[in-house]
Order: C-alpha cells, then sequence, then structure tokens
C-alpha cells in the first residue's frame, strides 16, 4: 500500500509542477495530495518535499493560513486569462468558446474567494 500511495504522490507532484506553469491544472490541490501520499507513503519524501525551498513553504502556508501570497494570485489570473483567450480565439465552435470564459470566470472567483498575504 505504500508504493502507491509514494506512486499516487509522484503523479500528484508532477501534475502539480506542471499546473505551475499550465493555469488549468489546480497546483494547490496537487501539491496537498502530495503531501498526503508522502506521509502515508514515504517519511522520507514527506520530509523531502515540506523541506523543499520552493514547494515546502508553498504548502505550509496554505496548510495553516488558508492564503495565497498577492503575487501568486496575480500570476495565476494573468497566465489564467492569457492561456485562456488565446484558446477562444484560435476555438471556432461559440460553445467551446464560451465554456472556456465561464471556466475562466469560475476559477478567477475562486482564486479571488482566498486571503492574500
Amino acid at each position: 500500500m505504500k508504493y502507491l500511495y509514494i506512486i499516487f504522490g509522484t503523479l500528484s507532484l508532477i501534475l502539480g509542477i506542471i499546473g505551475i506553469f499550465l493555469p488549468v491544472l489546480p497546483t494547490t490541490p496537487l501539491l496537498l495530495l502530495t503531501a498526503f501520499c508522502y506521509y502515508r507513503g514515504s517519511e522520507r519524501m514527506y520530509d523531502w518535499l515540506m523541506s523543499h525551498p520552493h514547494l515546502g513553504p508553498y504548502i505550509k502556508n496554505f496548510r495553516e493560513h488558508k492564503t495565497i501570497p498577492r503575487r501568486v494570485k496575480a500570476y495565476i489570473l494573468i497566465l489564467l486569462w492569457i492561456s485562456l483567450l488565446f484558446c477562444t480565439y484560435i476555438l471556432d465552435p461559440i460553445w467551446l468558446k464560451i465554456s472556456m470564459i465561464t471556466i475562466a470566470i469560475g476559477v478567477t472567483c475562486h482564486i479571488l474567494t482566498y486571503k492574500s498575504e
């Protein structure tokens, strides 16, 4: 069972890191899932994740305070809107364009509900 936790944790870590650059993938939930899986599967991997200079503080801050730094919020929203507006420009069916804009609005509202530090 521990190996499954490690495999799922590593998969969610990879997707979470990709999500840093692609606003469609939710980075925070994937990194939180990684922490959970590593906690259950490998103490060494969990300690590595939590002591990582970039990911560790991000996970700790979100778990403890439920906040997203203003700079990160701005980065997320700018990338989200640039990528989704580009997609709506190149997509042909109107229903797909409307879906993309609806998703962007929903994600924006969700991101803005979190406190800033």
